[in-house]
């Protein structure tokens, strides 16, 4: 695997040598700028995987304005701000600024180690699904044979091509931001922005700064005027992810946008207008948050015009062997590993499991399993020991008859003779149980993996 590649940006020869000494070592590649115009070049040129940005007393406020221009171009590298200028108000502003970590000297080291690991993490589950990423839309396919997903990914194209409000529910893990993207590329928005909002990470007290922006002067620290993701987004498609988390007050000022095509900037004397497609997902359930009080119902109603509801990966087992496939592929890629697989027993064990994270927790667990660097064939020597413990725990085997089935069905390219003779069963009795089970092996690959929300 390469090595991450990490920009140092600061006029402070002697600290950033010492961060490449004592810090950075042989296990990044290290990328230096001394000045605003080098920064921004090194980003465009180089494509760092993590930006260090260096401040002293007099020039925090570059370091703020740099954070800006870098999260115009590109919104997913990850940004951690050092300065000797510590207040209140400067880490609020740096947060608005698109910092994700702040720190002031002095600082520990193994601190600064820890949050560089971590955002460069976080960066990396991001790409696995940003077609702006390392996989494109093309690839980024709901991968799947299922009646569930059948009918899924025809009421997509039928919702794209309109320009109507769309609602995804469904639990965690099951691709409603993917599906959002699907949405967003197959409309007339397509070329438009696509801008996401993650309500639930967003603390209550910067939401509306973050979705409306603010003028020059509107509060302690807004030394400037910032755009917010509403107008960034102007022209597009604006994704409200876990919607649910989302606090009344802030509901109230997004149900006024939506309904009047217009919002206020925190400080601004007028209106600005707005053209926007609203995508909201939720792994909760709206219907009763709204009784409870906790959820404004008009918004509900506003929002809930195309419903689509995403399957757990419990009802679409079928569609796990091909979810494997696909990411073994691209693993083999990352790892630059030559999986082609599993073991029987292996892929027996997987498909008993429920799949409570759903397809990210697939994702994730082979991503540890390559950690392992397996054999050609994953085993289970191969699986995390978390994995082994859930295991170990008895099941029932209501599923048994569908798990042996698909597991005979992959492990011979869905030859329904071989199948049969691994099972002893007929070949009649195969064309039943696949009948009665809802499995089929589709002639083409149309379906998108819902990968990661």
């Amino acid at each position: 695997m390469r090595s991450p590649k990490i920009l140092i940006s600061t006029k402070n020869e002697e600290l950033a040598d010492k961060l490449k000494l004592d810090l950075l070592g042989s296990a990044y590649r290290v990328l230096e700028s001394s000045g605003n115009s080098s920064t921004l070049r090194t980003v465009k040129a180089e494509v760092p995987d993590a930006i260090i940005l260096i401040t002293g007393m007099k020039d925090a406020d570059d370091g703020l304005r740099i954070a800006q221009q870098i999260r115009k171009s590109n919104r997913h590298v990850p940004l951690i701000l050092i300065t000797t200028n510590s207040s209140e108000a400067l880490a609020i502003a740096a947060l608005r600024s698109g910092i994700n970590d702040y720190f002031k000297e002095p600082f520990s080291l193994s601190e600064l180690n820890v949050a560089l690991k971590r955002c460069l993490a976080s960066a990396e589950s991001m790409c696995w699904d940003d077609p702006d990423g390392p996989m494109s839309i093309e690839e980024a396919r709901l991968i799947g044979d299922s009646v569930l997903l059948h009918k899924i990914r025809a009421y997509v194209d039928r919702v794209a091509d309109t320009d109507t409000t769309v609602l995804l529910t469904g639990e965690t893990g099951t691709g409603k931001e993917l599906v959002a993207r699907l949405i967003h590329n197959k409309s007339q928005r397509h070329r438009k922005p696509f801008v996401c909002v993650n309500c639930a990470a967003i603390p209550e007290g910067l939401l509306e700064s973050e979705l409306f922006g603010y003028v020059k002067g509107a509060f302690t620290g807004a030394q400037f005027t910032q755009e917010g993701k509403l107008k960034a987004a102007d022209a597009g498609t604006v994704f409200f992810d876990e919607i649910g988390d989302m606090g009344l007050y802030a509901q109230a000022k997004i149900l006024r946008t939506l309904e009047s095509k217009e919002l206020y900037q925190l400080g601004a004397r007028s209106s600005t207008r707005v053209n926007l497609r609203f995508i909201a997902a939720t792994n909760q359930d709206l219907e009763q948050l709204t009784s409870q009080g906790k959820f404004r119902r008009d918004l509900f109603f506003r929002l809930n015009v195309a419903r689509i509801v995403l399957p757990p990966l419990r009802k679409r087992k079928q569609d796990i062997p091909r979810l494997f496939d696909y990411y073994i592929r691209r693993l083999n890629r990352v790892f630059g590993q030559n999986v082609v697989g599993f073991e029987e027993d292996a892929l027996r064990l997987l498909l008993r499991h429920d799949w409570p994270g759903n397809v990210r927790e697939l994702k994730n667990l082979l991503e540890a399993i390559f950690v392992n660097r397996p054999a050609e064939k994953i085993s289970l020597s191969d699986f995390p020991e978390s994995f082994h413990l859930w295991s170990e725990q008895p099941k029932a085997d209501i599923s048994d008859e569908q798990e042996r089935l698909l597991s005979a069905l992959f492990s011979t390219n869905w030859n329904k003779s071989k199948a049969a003779e691994r099972l002893h069963w007929s070949r009649m009795t195969i064309y039943r149980k696949m009948a009665k089970y809802q499995l089929t092996k589709g002639e083409k690959e149309e379906l998108a993996s819902p990968g990661g929300h």
